[in-house]
């Protein structure tokens, strides 16, 4: 089954964010909070609902909450593609 790279999840994320202040996707992001990383609430939110589309899934509601860094989203969105 697919799985979602860290590439994909900020190229996703900067999308959302309408490509201000765009972000790269290195492995040093990893543990960067959103907040840290200039991705606000409502662009997570955005994010989160692309990607239950994108890969038919059904994201908890806690994810926003949980998932604080792009590592922490990965493993979330991982875990349901699994």
């Amino acid at each position: 089954m697919a799985k979602l790279t860290l590439e994909d999840l900020i190229e996703l994320l900067n999308e959302c964010n309408d490509y201000e202040d765009p972000v790269d996707p290195t492995p040093d992001v990893l543990d960067l909070t959103f907040d840290a990383l200039g991705y606000d609430s409502l662009t997570l939110l955005n994010a989160i609902s692309k990607l239950e589309r994108q890969y038919q899934i059904e994201l908890p509601e806690s994810v926003t909450s949980d998932a604080k860094t792009p590592r922490g989203l990965l493993a979330v969105v991982d875990s349901r593609l699994a």
